[in-house]
């Protein structure tokens, strides 16, 4: 296919790699030193290098944006919308990989997505396809053959055939229903061979079109966590602070007139930094901690003998309610006027029911 004008480097040379992808510019007397020859030993990358190739490709990725067609990608996006059916996506090479991982993003936002590999599916997987379906081709060139071998399988079965190509005029695009051009100026690589420009025009495609569809579905946080239970987003989204506490015997409960030497053990082993203080009904009534504890030795020394817990605790501590998200728990401790490390858990009519810890939110990887 013919060079595309305006290249980074010779703008009538296309095919040529820009000037500043030019490796064989490289210095190589740092290696007459060690008196080998330069095929043995790995070049130094230079800071200046390594600007010179995240430059290029911040280039050639402005020229995707600047020259997308959005009217093909708009259609290509109302039909994944509208589909009854599964979108398949395939491709050959690394091409695959991309397909692969922007299935997969279809499929975490509640979107029936599969990835088709080109050679299974000559080999029985095309029975997964069906007349609702569409079936996605990521290809650069749009001339390989296992994908246009799949062509004429996936029309009997009956669904609706998309390519997404990088070079005018390909056989794949003109056999299938539907063709969205990704604009490449050329590959970073400065053969221009290695799909490196390429695939990342790919994913970002195929990615922003998947939050497309999420916006135009109203997808729901609540959703979105729900297919990611084990990650941090999931957690943070569906765990709720009685999830997470600490209740009954786990408690470092005690009354506020029991005396502070009394509550020691109390106060140290149950691993929460602090003493709940409760009345007869099991009430909040403040707090004890053992920065709280180190005050009051240091203010009255031998007298800390006879004081109760009531006398020195904190009677408006920071609480939460149990239904409340755990990620907001996290926030209400960071809060000013200072962070603390726990926060205890009440009802409606103050009844104690557990504590939430900041090492326990750490811990349930929030």
């Amino acid at each position: 296919h013919k060079a595309i004008k305006g290249s980074l480097g010779d703008p009538t040379m296309g095919s040529l790699p820009p000037t500043s992808l030019d490796f064989s510019s490289i210095d190589h007397n740092s290696l007459k030193n060690g008196g080998a020859s330069h095929h043995q030993h790995h070049q130094e990358i230079s800071r200046e290098n390594l600007l010179n190739l995240f430059t290029s490709q911040q280039d050639l990725l402005n020229h995707f944006f600047k020259h997308l067609d959005l009217s093909q990608t708009l259609d290509f996006s109302r039909i994944l919308l509208s589909t009854a059916g599964t979108v398949f996506f395939t491709g050959v090479g690394k091409s695959a990989f991309v397909a692969n991982k922007v299935s997969q993003t279809l499929v975490s936002l509640s979107f029936r997505s599969s990835f088709l590999s080109p050679l299974d599916a000559l080999h029985g997987d095309i029975g997964a396809l069906s007349p609702r379906d569409v079936l996605v081709f990521f290809s650069k060139s749009g001339a390989t053959e296992e994908l246009l071998r799949l062509v004429p399988c996936a029309r009997a079965k009956g669904a609706f055939l998309v390519s997404l190509t990088s070079v005018s005029g390909n056989p794949l695009a003109a056999v299938c229903d539907m063709n969205v051009h990704l604009p490449l100026q050329r590959e970073l690589c400065p053969f221009n061979l290695a799909p490196v420009t390429s695939t990342a025009i790919q994913m970002v495609f195929g990615d922003t079109i998947a939050v497309a569809l999420m916006a135009a579905r109203n997808l729901s946080k609540e959703e979105y966590a729900s297919n990611h239970p084990a990650g941090r987003i999931g957690k943070s989204l569906i765990f709720k602070v009685r999830d997470v506490m600490k209740k009954q015997e786990e408690l470092p409960v005690c009354k506020e007139g029991d005396l502070i030497m009394d509550q020691l053990v109390e106060l140290t082993s149950k691993g929460c930094g602090c003493l709940l203080v409760v009345d007869e009904h099991h009430r909040l009534i403040g707090t004890f901690t053992d920065g709280d504890l180190r005050r009051t030795l240091k203010a009255s020394g031998e007298a800390i003998f006879k004081l109760s817990v009531g006398e020195m605790c904190n009677r408006k501590p920071r609480t939460i309610g149990p239904e409340t998200m755990a990620v907001e728990a996290m926030k209400k401790m960071e809060s000013p006027p200072s962070p603390v490390q726990f926060l205890p858990v009440v009802n409606d009519d103050n009844t104690l029911i557990g504590i939430v810890t900041l090492h326990g939110l750490v811990s349930a990887g929030l």
